[in-house]
């Protein structure tokens, strides 16, 4: 495999700033050769997504719904899995680390499923809800961060 296998997670409703830290966190993800996971839709997965596929990066979508056809334009790998919000926790599962972007109420719920399974959790402007989030001001600080807890530094 190419890389570790880092997710992101965030809303699909955001501002021009937030979707500027997903993309700096996409390039950053690319950039150290790992893989990003992440929803495949709009938002924050398709800001990261964007900016891993202009480093040369891979992408990941976890579906929620039937058809591959509802990625966004720089997923590589579409995962279909007709579960809905249930697909968080296979997108969290999948990942060995996450980087939570903003975010409202399903991306709560991605940080929960993380913690509940001891999977690191990246906070960037996103929920202050546990102090196991380790928190990260700039998109390249929470990318370091992730590769450090996942081993690789």
């Amino acid at each position: 495999m190419k890389g570790h296998l880092i997710g992101v997670c965030g809303g699909a409703t955001i501002t021009e700033k937030t979707a500027e830290l997903a993309l700096q966190v996409g390039r950053e993800i690319a950039k150290r050769d790992a893989i990003l996971v992440c929803g495949g839709l709009s938002g924050v997965m398709k800001y990261a997504a964007k900016g891993a596929k202009e480093e040369g990066g891979i992408t990941i979508g976890i579906l929620p719904g039937n058809s591959r056809d509802t990625a966004n334009p720089y997923i590589d790998i579409p995962i279909v899995t007709g579960m809905g919000v249930s697909r968080n926790v296979i997108l969290v599962k999948t990942s060995e680390c996450i980087i939570a972007i903003d975010g409202k109420y399903g991306t709560l719920s991605e940080i929960a499923i993380a913690l509940s399974f001891y999977i690191p959790v990246i906070g960037l402007a996103t929920w202050d809800v546990d102090e196991r989030i380790i928190r990260a001001e700039t998109s390249k600080e929470a990318v370091e961060l992730a590769l450090r807890a996942v081993g690789k530094s």
